[in-house]
């Protein structure tokens, strides 16, 4: 495969590609978030780059905060097998102010992580992309970006040195409830130019620039650009090195859409959105993906309301790179799987809320009202379970295709859905079809060609009969297609009845693993089915929103360059269980609380904040391993 990868490479654009020889054993999984001492601590990007010794009060928090990371991104660079650069929505900054008495405040930022391997992903050094609130370093005057949080990482490389990094960024500087919605990148390239040593492809940063502004309303209301993808393309023909970011766009009066920029000078400027879903009214979770041919596909999912839980898979494409595109075409509906249950607010123990997690947006909804996520005192639902919310529409739908394939214009696709025939009554108020209804979730597989517009009938990838298989992600680049998704099947118990990690009495424990398959005939067959978490872990730990329900992030990522494929994935393996004193032996019996600190203050009725946060109660990370 190395042999096909370097003729493809060296046909389309003479560029040299490096393999990782590397050795790494199947089982070894790795952190990217080395957010602990001793661990390594986080760096400044500017060291990284420069060698020129930097840190402020948000790096030296992060260096020992035990704390928390989803959302994982990671892409190999397409020279060199060696370098990899990752991120994830990284919290380990939050608290990096502290009381007068030394108690910490979640006042510090949520970012984008920066975690870069030299040595084909055998390890991370973890940093931060340079613009975040308290950054002071050279790099900070490059970032024109005007937000107090960064979150959605997505990542792309280009085929000369240059990585990509895009993000959803939230929240007001001045501190007040605005939440600006824009949509940035950051680009970062090799120091010596597309003729460096390609060790060091990646590693300096440029400049970050706001593709598309939200509107700056409260509380989500005005304009906000969320949901991110991003590409480049590294092909060597007419529409080399042009990105390509698409976002989806959510405004107060309920519009949904989703919208695509792209810059054909690296990063430094974008053109005007194109809308990409006309006639489509509710959808999200774009993909990109760039044939050998420089086409340009768009995918998403859409939901249909017409009374049944059916959703769609949709995508546009572009001919002329980027500049315009066809309307959109449905390719596939499903039966979605979306976890819901009724909400049953319990009473608060104030304080009510916490600032150190702006980004996760909780559904605390009237008595009786749906909600998709399930946790303790307004987030506490009538069946009593807690589970996290498996993605706003019930759909997870992600697509690539290989920028070294001449011969077809494929494009390879992966949905989460429920597997027809698994529908079966709940006995409770949570379900995941209809109310009253659950099902098995599985990880189906289709191809499109573009050039007929044909796709093959839509397969499952591992078809287990015991065990829920969310969020997938693939990736295509040099002749092997590589799938990687969460699966349930250790879960002692498991049943289509339940959340994922849940039994009937609503107790929480280890569930989630992370698996993966190969296929190398373009996704006609699938093989290698391998687990590649080396410890299932409890996904439903109430980390958030002031430790009253579990968030697990919204994807996993994999990426790869022929034979050589490396995934990552959200992973609660670090964390520290305990009791939440604010719930008395008889509220909760969830084995989902986590060690945290507080006292009771008689004179106002009201429980303190965690003062305890860096004692691992909030140790969520993000791990990964080489897969088949």
């Amino acid at each position: 495969m190395a042999s096909f990868r370097m003729c493809a490479a060296l046909a389309f654009a003479s560029i040299p590609i490096l393999f990782s020889a590397v050795p790494r054993s199947s089982a070894q999984n790795v952190r990217l978030t080395n957010d602990f001492q001793p661990g390594g601590g986080y760096t400044s990007a500017y060291t990284l780059a420069t060698g020129v010794s930097y840190t402020d009060a948000v790096l030296n928090e992060c260096s020992k905060s035990r704390g928390r990371q989803n959302e994982p991104a990671v892409s190999v660079d397409p020279r060199d097998t060696a370098v990899l650069i990752g991120s994830s929505n990284d919290y380990c900054g939050v608290y990096d102010v502290s009381s007068s008495s030394g108690v910490p405040l979640p006042l510090g930022p949520i970012w984008l992580g920066y975690y870069r391997s030299e040595n084909g992903a055998a390890s991370f050094r973890s940093s931060l992309v340079p613009g975040y609130p308290g950054d002071t370093s050279p790099y900070a005057a490059l970032a024109q970006v005007r937000t107090a949080s960064a979150g959605d990482p997505v990542i792309a490389w280009d085929g000369h040195g240059r990585v990509f990094m895009g993000s959803e960024s939230s929240g007001d500087p001045a501190g007040t409830k605005k939440t600006f919605g824009d949509v940035w990148v950051a680009t970062f390239d090799n120091p010596s130019g597309d003729g460096g040593a390609t060790i060091n492809d990646g590693k300096r940063f440029l400049y970050s620039v706001i593709v598309e502004r939200g509107s700056s309303a409260p509380n989500l209301l005005g304009k906000f650009n969320d949901k991110t993808a991003l590409n480049a393309d590294h092909t060597g023909g007419v529409c080399d090195g042009n990105v390509y970011f698409a976002w989806t766009r959510f405004t107060g009066n309920g519009g949904v859409a989703i919208f695509l920029s792209r810059s054909t000078d690296h990063g430094a400027s974008w053109s005007p959105p194109t809308k990409l879903s006309e006639s489509i009214q509710l959808m999200q979770n774009p993909d990109i993906s760039i044939t050998g041919n420089g086409h340009v596909y768009v995918t998403f999912g859409e939901v249909r309301e017409t009374g049944k839980p059916i959703n769609a898979v949709v995508y546009a494409k572009s001919s002329d790179c980027g500049r315009s595109f066809s309307p959109p075409v449905t390719l596939q509906t499903f039966l979605r799987y979306r976890p819901l249950d009724v909400s049953d607010p319990q009473p608060i123990p104030i304080p009510i809320g916490s600032l150190d997690d702006p980004l996760v947006e909780n559904d605390s909804l009237a008595a009786g009202s749906l909600t998709r996520e399930c946790g303790d005192f307004t987030l506490h639902c009538l069946s009593g379970y807690t589970f996290f919310r498996i993605d706003a529409i019930g759909t997870q739908v992600r697509s690539s295709a290989d920028q070294f394939d001449s011969a077809h214009e494929y494009v390879y696709i992966v949905y989460d859905a429920t597997k027809p025939g698994t529908q079966v009554s709940t006995g409770t108020s949570y379900f995941t079809v209809t109310p009253g209804i659950g099902s098995q979730s599985g990880v189906f597989f289709t191809r499109l060609d573009g050039a007929s517009g044909a796709n093959t009938t839509p397969a499952l990838i591992d078809d287990e009969p015991v065990g829920h298989q969310i969020y997938p992600a693939l990736s295509a680049d040099g002749g092997v297609v590589h799938a990687i998704w969460w699966d349930s099947r250790l879960d002692p118990n498991y049943s289509p009845k339940l959340p994922i990690g849940n039994d009937v009495s609503g107790a929480t424990g280890p569930a989630l693993d992370a698996w993966a398959a190969v296929s190398t005939n373009h996704g006609d067959t699938w093989g290698s089915h391998t687990r590649l978490t080396t410890v299932s872990s409890n996904p439903n730990y109430e980390q958030f929103s002031n430790r009253t329900i579990p968030f697990a992030g919204d994807y996993l990522w994999i990426t790869s360059l022929g034979a050589f494929s490396f995934g990552s994935w959200t992973d609660w393996r670090d964390t520290a269980a305990g009791a939440d004193p604010r719930e008395t032996t008889s509220d909760d019996s969830d084995n989902a609380d986590v060690i945290q600190c507080r006292t009771f203050n008689n004179a106002t009725g009201a429980w303190s904040g965690d003062t305890c946060p860096h004692n691992g109660g909030l140790d969520q990370n993000v791990y990964g391993n080489i897969t088949p």
